[in-house]
């Protein structure tokens, strides 16, 4: 007998998760208070980063960790009333990214990234998304030979145990590659397996339509209205009340509030980020999506403009917007590339989730049938997404999962 089933959030994880249930026989409704894909999924670097194994860390070094409160840079910043209410998950991601939790922590996370472009290569082809992939890598360019040398050392580790391939880049190679880069760039990097994304929110869009297509169907509604109904789950929406067998919270930073309500306390902290899309001057062309690894900031050439991305801020999740790193960013970018004005009304701020120990909480909820948790992603919302959908949609109607998940399971942090 077909069961329903309720998907809170349409990000590219819920999204995913909701085609992958379909596909399964269950009848899907998925429901988000905005747009699919407007929120967190519109405003990453676009990339599927099947390099990326090693998940981010906080700063171990004590000069940098000074560095980092002065509060002046691009790749992270901070505001300072939301300290107190981040120092314990800070303390927490600070202990868990030490080098022996972190490699541990690393082993336990790869196999998620190891499968990200083969899952989003079956639903790109299965949503006639193909015109919105590019598939040549992205590349990091660096100022100095120590953080040269540091990251093709670390570049040449994971390719010896993690199967990721890379390559390295001169300046000579660099100034082919990218003509209208310039600056004090003595070589670079680019990493060859993963694929780029022209159009983050078109992506989601044309994985969205493909759901519907299988009988799926996108409604408005509150995630926190969800409440048990009888032995299920019921939520309401701009149709009214939905009930349905079994209910999935894939809400990135907002998990932990509709979570709490049902009686989970997660420790999700937030990072916030800002983009901005930029014209370019005269005939330049920006070929690759590209990191100035020491100053932090991303440059992609995507459909709607020259993406430029800043690194993380710690802040309240509702806090009005901020956006100094992005005029840092700004500044330094058009130093080395000849950036026009910019195109969009003004700077786009979202938040990723991330839990202390870096890796994200997919599974079924310890004290409920039929409720099952998917968020806490951080900065790999996008490629994880049809990898998570796929494990989850598996544990839900009772398959085993193509890969083990039991790191990520929600116990280990239900009080």
């Amino acid at each position: 007998m077909s069961k329903d089933a309720l998907v809170l959030g349409a990000g590219i994880v819920g999204v995913s998760t909701a085609i992958h249930l379909q596909r399964r026989g269950r009848q899907v409704t998925l429901i988000d208070r905005k747009t699919p894909g407007k929120e967190t999924s519109y405003g990453n670097a676009g990339l599927i980063q099947r390099e990326g194994v090693v998940p981010y860390g906080f700063p171990q070094q004590l000069g940098l960790l000074l560095r980092y409160a002065i509060n002046n840079r691009i790749d992270a910043a901070y505001h300072m009333r939301a300290l107190p209410g981040q120092l314990a998950f800070l303390a927490r991601y600070w202990w868990n990214s030490n080098s022996k939790r972190h490699e541990m922590i690393s082993r336990a996370y790869a196999p998620l990234i190891e499968n990200s472009v083969l899952e989003h290569s079956d639903l790109i082809l299965a949503s006639q998304a193909e015109a919105l992939i590019r598939k040549d890598g992205w590349m990091e360019i660096f100022r100095s030979d120590v953080k040269r040398d540091e990251e093709l050392t670390e570049a040449e580790r994971l390719r010896r145990e993690f199967g990721v391939d890379y390559e390295a880049l001169s300046a000579q190679d660099i100034a082919r590659i990218e003509p209208n880069i310039s600056g004090p760039f003595i070589g670079g990097l680019r990493w060859r397996d993963p694929w780029s994304v022209l159009d983050p929110l078109g992506l989601t869009s044309a994985y969205l339509r493909y759901f519907e297509s299988l009988g799926g169907r996108f409604v408005n509604g509150d995630a926190a209205s969800l409440g048990q109904f009888g032995s299920g789950w019921k939520v309401m929406t701009s149709e009214g009340s939905i009930e349905a067998d079994d209910a999935v919270l894939a809400l990135g930073p907002w998990a932990d509030t509709a979570a709490y309500r049902l009686g989970y306390s997660f420790p999700l902290g937030v990072k916030r980020g800002y983009h901005m899309h930029y014209a370019t001057e005269g005939n330049a062309v920006l070929n690759n999506w590209t990191l100035d690894k020491e100053r932090g900031y991303f440059l992609a050439p995507m459909n709607q403009g020259i993406r430029l991305t800043t690194g993380a801020e710690f802040a309240r999740r509702d806090a009005p917007k901020t956006p100094v790193q992005l005029d840092r960013a700004e500044k330094v970018a058009r130093e080395i590339f000849p950036l026009g004005k910019r195109l969009d009304p003004e700077p786009w701020m979202g938040a990723r989730p991330c839990t202390p120990d870096m890796m994200p909480i997919i599974g079924k909820a310890p004290r409920h049938e039929g409720l099952w948790f998917a968020f806490g992603h951080a900065h790999h919302g996008l490629t994880l997404g049809p990898v998570t959908g796929r494990v989850l949609a598996e544990l839900i109607t009772g398959e085993k999962p193509f890969i083990d998940i039991s790191a990520y399971a929600p116990e280990r942090f239900a009080p």
